[in-house]
């Protein structure tokens, strides 16, 4: 990885921002090894760290470690807590709605007391949802906790985003972020086996309390990392600086093309998480242990998918392969709604579909959010805020529309998401004119 310029104005932390986060703990406690490890690893640039990406990828993880574990468990519940499909899919689109609406929250506390104060505030937050999850005893109760833990868990990948911002220009900032994905894509991989097995020998109560323990985890990473929002960037809370600040983003066209379009992205994938639990396991009578290893799959195709973006973005500029990405959403997403019309190959046909649609979002994700916060590194934590708000609250009402819609069918889910995918085409083709990465002479 090559080394950045801490100095050079907004693309980066200033050295004095770099001097500030060097920790104090090995002169409190001189003879602990462990923090001087620590301190060790914390007094590093965070560009040359080589523990920087791999921690942020665990606090990035918050999202499918909280979703994606519990999928398979989510018949069970229906069963235990006596209701029906789309009422259990309530709990997911109750995740999906405080994890968007509470990244307004976490955006704007970052930007005034800066990035790690407030992931730790959020971590302790979701662990008490938690702990609600796990003791409830109706599945209206387990929608309002699930929001609670969504609220504190969002508290991660908002201002996970935000740090990379501060530290890292926009085209290596997307690179970066790719690399990121492929350091948590092992969660969504293992987040549902782990489930799965979970449910062999226990219920799914014990799930919540798993998710509890990666808070643990996800503390720990978040002690190596440094303050990268340093105290002469940050901003007022006060409503009419907020509220200014909103304005900016919301008659920004380019930023509106970058966050809206890649909600509708996210809607389709959400799409896919809410929908897949009831037509893998009740449609096609897949074992609930066994769901995690198709579902895995979908992120085996993302993870090569954000390899190959690493790479290319460098060459060709976030915007030619988010637009490359756009379009491959859309004709995959055709692909899916035309395959469960004609019944073309059954589980594996759709798993086939599902698999090339989920993997090409891997264009889509880094650098769409790349390209809305390169012109905001004053408010990288606002801006970042609410576009995962936009994402996460248009996945929630797209949660929502597959359990209305449940008909017995793989056909909601797959409309929503082929539609979703054409919405976001379209946003991306009227509101965002592509910048070519330029070639050294």
């Amino acid at each position: 990885m090559p080394r950045q310029n801490f100095a050079s104005g907004n693309d980066g932390i200033s050295l004095k921002a770099a001097d500030s986060v060097r920790p104090i703990l090995p002169h409190l406690y001189p003879d602990s090894p462990m923090l001087a490890r620590l301190a060790a690893v914390r007094s590093r640039s965070p560009a040359e760290s080589p523990f920087f990406i791999a921690a942020l990828g665990v606090l990035m993880s918050f999202g499918p470690m909280g979703t994606d574990m519990y999928l398979p468990g989510m018949p069970a519940i229906g069963r235990d807590l006596h209701a029906a499909q789309d009422q259990v899919q309530w709990t997911l689109s109750a995740f999906f709605l405080g994890f968007g609406v509470g990244q307004l929250l976490w955006g704007a506390l970052s930007d005034r007391f800066g990035r790690r104060i407030p992931v730790a505030t959020g971590i302790l937050l979701y662990a008490i949802g938690c702990v609600g999850c796990s003791l409830t005893v109706d599945v209206g109760h387990l929608a309002a906790w699930r929001f609670v833990q969504a609220v504190g868990a969002c508290a991660g990948p908002v201002l996970v985003r935000a740090m990379i911002r501060d530290v890292f220009e926009r085209d290596r900032a997307a690179s970066v972020l790719s690399m990121m994905m492929l350091v948590m894509g092992a969660a969504p991989i293992i987040a549902p086996l782990i489930g799965g097995q979970i449910l062999v020998w226990a219920n799914w109560r014990w799930i919540f309390w798993a998710q509890a323990a990666f808070g643990i985890v996800a503390l720990l990473a978040l002690a190596s990392l440094p303050e990268t929002h340093p105290d002469s960037r940050r901003t007022s809370l006060r409503p009419m600086v907020l509220g200014e600040a909103y304005r900016k983003l919301l008659t920004d066209r380019r930023y509106l093309g970058y966050a809206v379009g890649s909600s509708f992205i996210y809607a389709g994938m959400f799409a896919f998480i809410s929908g897949s639990p009831f037509v893998y396991i009740e449609l096609f009578g897949v074992r609930p242990e066994n769901y995690g290893f198709l579902f895995g799959l979908n992120i085996v195709g993302m993870i090569i998918v954000n390899t190959l973006n690493s790479r290319a973005v460098m060459r060709f500029g976030s915007d030619v392969m988010l637009r490359i990405g756009v379009w491959l959403a859309a004709t995959t997403g055709i692909l899916l709604v035309a395959c469960v019309l004609g019944g073309w190959g059954g589980l594996w046909g759709l798993v086939g579909c599902l698999f090339l649609f989920m993997s090409v979002t891997g264009f889509c994700f880094a650098n769409s959010m790349a390209g809305a916060l390169q012109s905001f590194p004053q408010m990288a934590g606002t801006a970042s805020a609410l576009a995962g708000m936009l994402q996460f609250s248009t996945g929630a009402l797209s949660g929502w529309a597959v359990g209305l819609m449940a008909d017995g069918t793989a056909m909601p889910m797959a409309g929503v998401i082929g539609g979703a995918a054409l919405v976001s085409l379209a946003l991306n083709l009227w509101l965002i004119r592509p910048v070519r990465r330029r070639q050294p002479a």
